[in-house]
């Protein structure tokens, strides 16, 4: 029972009943009547429900879940019905460690207390849902760890997955093969520089030195440095191999030789191999090889949950299984469709009621976040705007989420075509004027484009409030000139592309906000976007960009600021390479 009134009665608190009374005698006041209340309470019988039971029944898929649930402990593996196959991948775990020879035995020092260790089991599951293989992963207990004495840097970098479309793009312009690589153990492969002991593994403690601990030489998974120490690893395997890391991207290494070249992508434990013929490739792989534990998977098929699908014309990014995964978890009793991602005439604000559905709905944000990141900018503004009442996400929002659903089973085969040309990189920048009413904040966009693809694109809210049109447009130029730079220095890395490097020209379709860039006049009217105007002249200068007048309807950077009628949208998506990939392969079978 919730009330606003309440009364207080100060003078029945048990200290305040006898005003001579000392606090020692209302001390032992309390405590005797808290024990009387106590046997009083255990001499009551409890109250019994008298509802009838049920037994409760929830079916065979219950029981075999139960049953067939991945172990948690040691213990529990080797004693489970599929102890054999637990067993021997315990055993290769640890036939991967000690060859690797990860630590060694000693007696541990005075002061010094060993971090504990895990087992991690999974099962590794195919495509038709069978099961492929057991793994068993021993992992110490870093959260453990302190800082300043365990460990000091924790950073590792991995690639972007712009970096990897752009590779893939070139790989496409030049009709290369694009091969992958997985390390199996490696966290394994780092050197430690501080010195970390661990206790012995149960069932694998030394014969006659069970009491030793483990001081690790090399670092192991729960390592809060191990991912640090194996980038750093890695990195002097591939200098010391003639390789040279991209400027860009410390993820991506390249080698330039007068027999061919070959390009890298590291993501952790993945890696993208792109090579001018197939002997840099085998070279490469063989020196991985060499020095670490591979598993070579051959051409490129998934990385990152994304598809590689090769056609006659290049490459198909796809992540049409993804789709069905979450249609068939959030949205699975629909059947219905929509022809765009958001509803044009409506307009949300923030929910000042109660939220309906808080966590099923930051789920499907997380989701739909991770497809467009991928290969769906056409979902770039409608998951940027929805994203934005994921704290508190009203009926409204809902329907709005529903529809961007039903826009997905749609498009749901969608996927990014790379082909052989354009072999230049193109953007389209646009912006939308106080778009949000209420924070009176407009909305930017851009998308950059390469072998008729997109390769980079953003939808984002302006941090802050624009003055006209014309500021906002500066706004997102700023934003677009940032990341033609990068782009262009990242290509300026890769082997054989043409030099001198030419500008990347970025379509615009505000007249006024061009003339502003390009004239070096300064007057006091323009004061407030000054340090913007001074940034996009001086890119002009330098040959990092051009920038070329276009209609607003054949600017494809317009869905990312704002919604768009189901022509537009169609069209839009198309100028970014987003095509049916069934389409695409009926196109290639006909010709």
């Amino acid at each position: 029972m919730e009330s606003r009134n309440a009364s207080f009665f100060e003078e029945v608190f048990p200290c305040l009943k006898k005003e001579h009374t000392s606090s020692s005698s209302c001390v032992d006041e309390i405590v005797h009547d808290e024990d009387q209340e106590q046997s009083e309470a255990e001499e009551v019988e409890p109250r019994r429900s008298k509802r009838q039971r049920i037994e409760k029944s929830f079916g065979t898929d219950f029981l075999t879940y139960m049953v067939e649930g991945e172990p948690q402990t040691y213990r529990e593996a080797v004693t489970s019905s599929e102890g054999p196959q637990w067993k021997e991948a315990i055993k290769n775990e640890i036939d991967s460690i000690l060859q690797n020879h990860t630590w060694e035995l000693v007696d541990l020092p005075p002061g010094c207390k060993p971090l504990g260790y895990r087992w991690i089991f999974k099962r590794k599951m195919k495509a038709d849902g069978s099961i492929d293989k057991y793994k068993a992963r021993l992992v110490i207990k870093g959260f453990r760890q302190k800082e300043g004495l365990d460990y000091f840097d924790t950073y590792s970098p991995v690639t972007r997955i712009t970096s990897i479309r752009l590779v893939l793009a070139i790989a496409a312009l030049r009709n290369l093969e694009v091969h992958q690589m997985d390390v199996k153990t490696a966290f394994l492969n780092g050197d430690l520089e501080e010195e970390i002991y661990m206790e012995q593994p149960e069932g694998f403690s030394a014969l006659g030195q069970e009491g030793k601990v483990c001081k690790l030489v090399k670092s192991l998974y729960g390592l809060k440095q191990a991912p640090k120490q194996w980038h750093q690893k890695f990195d002097q395997v591939m200098l010391n191999n003639g390789f040279k890391i991209n400027e860009c991207d410390k993820c991506v290494y390249v080698k330039n030789t007068t027999r061919g070249y070959v390009i890298l992508c590291l993501y952790v434990d993945d890696m993208l191999i792109v090579g001018s013929d197939d002997k840099m490739i085998k070279s490469t792989k063989d020196m991985l090889k060499a020095r670490f534990d591979m598993k070579d998977m051959g051409l490129a098929d998934v990385i990152l949950g994304v598809k590689i699908n090769r056609t006659q014309n290049g490459l198909v990014l796809s992540q049409s299984h993804y789709v069905d995964k979450i249609l068939e978890k959030f949205n699975a009793g629909d059947t219905s469709v929509a022809q765009t991602p958001i509803d044009t005439t409506q307009h949300l604000s923030k929910n000042r009621g109660e939220g309906v559905a808080q966590l099923e709905y930051s789920r499907i944000i997380g989701s739909l976040m991770y497809l467009m990141t991928c290969t769906r900018p056409d979902l770039a503004y409608a998951v940027s705007r929805l994203s934005r009442y994921t704290s508190n996400p009203s009926s409204e929002y809902w329907k709005s989420m529903i529809r961007l659903l039903r826009y997905l089973r749609y498009t749901r085969n969608y996927g990014l075509h790379y082909g052989r040309d354009p072999a230049v990189i193109e953007g389209y920048s646009d912006a939308n004027w106080i778009s949000d009413m209420k924070d009176s904040k407009s909305t930017s966009g851009y998308v950059f484009t390469l072998g008729g693809a997109a390769i980079a694109w953003k939808s984002s809210k302006q941090t802050l409030i624009a003055r006209s049109t014309m500021e906002s447009e500066f706004i997102a130029l700023d934003k677009a000139g940032e990341e033609a730079e990068w782009l262009r220095q990242f290509v300026e890395d890769v082997p054989r592309w043409p030099k001198p490097m030419s500008a990347i020209c970025i379509h615009y379709d505000c007249q006024s906000a061009i003339g502003r860039a390009q004239s070096a006049m300064y007057n006091g009217k323009s004061r407030h976007i000054r340090r913007r105007h001074n940034t996009i002249r001086q890119l002009l200068s330098m040959g990092v960009i051009s920038i070329d007048y276009v209609r607003s309807k054949d600017n494809i950077a317009d869905p990312f600021t704002k919604g768009l009628s189901r022509e537009l949208v169609h069209k839009s998506s198309r100028g970014m390479g987003l095509k049916p990939f069934e389409q695409v392969c009926t196109k290639e079978n006909l010709s």
